[in-house]
């Protein structure tokens, strides 16, 4: 990876083309909690306990399943705006009516129908998220991929902080259903920036039929001599982290935390955290290599993940909460920052959709996958063993690293 200056960063950071990623972003992050720890709280609200509340992480499985479908992306090009905003555009629709098809549901008298409006809003973000990262990552250099992963972490946490924190505060002005519909509208306003996006330049060799499409981008990959470990890497890196963070809105209610509280602190003030962390993460890594930024910010996550462990000794303390959100944001956004760097610099051009929905995928297994039985871990071992656990958890990713250590010198 080449190292830039100071002066080719700073007209990085305020090109067109990092104001899409951030935008893209935004319409990425915007769904994700609506089906995860906003719809947690609904379910707690409802009555639901905690076991199935953990469950319900598996309404997230499309987001772990969506290299199935992303060969259709690559292959075909849709009739309007070109391959990537023709796709793009039609998933951001079906994102919209599915999440007004979720706002009309019940989960007190009608549970089953709750998760399958919810599993339509998965499948469709999952889509979307495809093409999303198949665009950054043709609109791009090489050299602009950490920066651009950078911008688009700050959009996708502007979009969780809207659907996360503003979701629980609408909730509680307002109601669950009518927050999800304003939640919709803003999807809507996602579409315009896919309609004045420029569509990115094919690259040549990309495949002609679907079995090229399908079988191509897997035989690439697998001929690389690094490919299990590049796999192992992503299925461990931020294993912990996101094991932590994926019942932590029911540990906040547990402590005696309201959700406005939950929403103003958690969110709100963690936001500006992970603003900056984000920002500075992908100057940093354009300034000290992918590979040194890999280490120190995983390192920093997992101390960030230990926090939790804190916060569970000393109970309802509202400094304690701003402190621990802050650094846990803080270290999410320098991590999330090179890990989506990492993944995109590990995909072919001819193969983009397919390659990182692959790679995005197993990053999602320890959210979707692992992350169901957390309810009944924290049930059996207590809020604080569990956090230490995740804590220890980051240990293998760290180890992982090295792995590829010479990996930007051939880049």
């Amino acid at each position: 990876m080449i190292k830039q200056g100071w002066v080719e960063t700073l007209k990085a950071i305020v090109s067109g083309r990092m104001l899409v990623a951030l935008m893209m972003g935004f319409s990425s992050g915007l769904p994700l909690l609506l089906t995860g720890s906003t719809l947690q709280a609904w379910l707690k609200d409802s009555g639901a306990d905690l076991t199935l509340i953990g469950a319900a992480a598996l309404i997230g499985l499309p987001y772990t399943l969506k290299f199935l479908w992303a060969p259709l992306f690559d292959r075909y090009t849709f009739p309007l705006l070109g391959r990537r905003r023709g796709w793009l555009a039609m998933s951001q629709v079906a994102l919209v009516l599915a999440l007004l098809g979720l706002s009309i549901s019940d989960p007190a008298s009608n549970l089953w129908g709750v998760a399958l409006a919810a599993l339509l809003v998965t499948f469709f973000s999952a889509s979307q998220d495809i093409v999303v990262d198949a665009y950054r990552r043709e609109s791009l250099t090489d050299q602009e991929l950490g920066l651009g992963a950078a911008m688009f972490v700050n959009g996708y946490r502007v979009g969780m902080l809207l659907a996360g924190g503003g979701g629980l505060i609408l909730a509680d002005l307002f109601s669950f259903p009518q927050m999800y519909q304003l939640m919709a509208m803003f999807m809507g306003i996602s579409i315009l920036v896919t309609l004045f996006s420029p569509e990115p330049v094919e690259a040549r060799g990309s495949p002609r039929t679907l079995q090229q499409a399908v079988i191509e981008p897997f035989i690439e990959f697998f001929k690389r001599p690094e490919a299990i470990s590049i796999l192992t890497f992503i299925l461990l890196y931020k294993l912990g982290d996101t094991l932590a963070s994926a019942i932590n809105v029911p540990f906040y209610l547990d402590l005696g935390f309201s959700k406005s509280e939950i929403g103003a602190i958690a969110k709100l003030f963690g936001f500006w955290a992970t603003l900056i962390g984000g920002t500075l993460g992908g100057i940093w890594i354009l300034r000290i290599g992918l590979y040194r930024s890999l280490w120190i910010f995983g390192f920093l996550q997992m101390a960030s993940t230990f926090g939790f462990v804190l916060l569970a000794n000393i109970g309802y303390n509202l400094p304690m909460l701003t402190g621990v959100i802050a650094v846990e944001n803080f270290t999410g956004g320098l991590g999330t920052a090179a890990f989506v760097g990492f993944m995109g610099a590990m995909t072919d051009r001819r193969f983009t959709a397919t390659q990182y929905a692959l790679l995005s995928s197993l990053m999602g297994v320890p959210r979707v996958i692992l992350s169901t039985p957390t309810g009944w871990m924290v049930g059996q071992m207590g809020w604080s063993t569990f956090f230490i656990l995740c804590t220890v958890l980051a240990i293998p990713g760290l180890f992982m690293i090295r792995r590829f250590r010479g990996w930007e010198r051939n880049a």
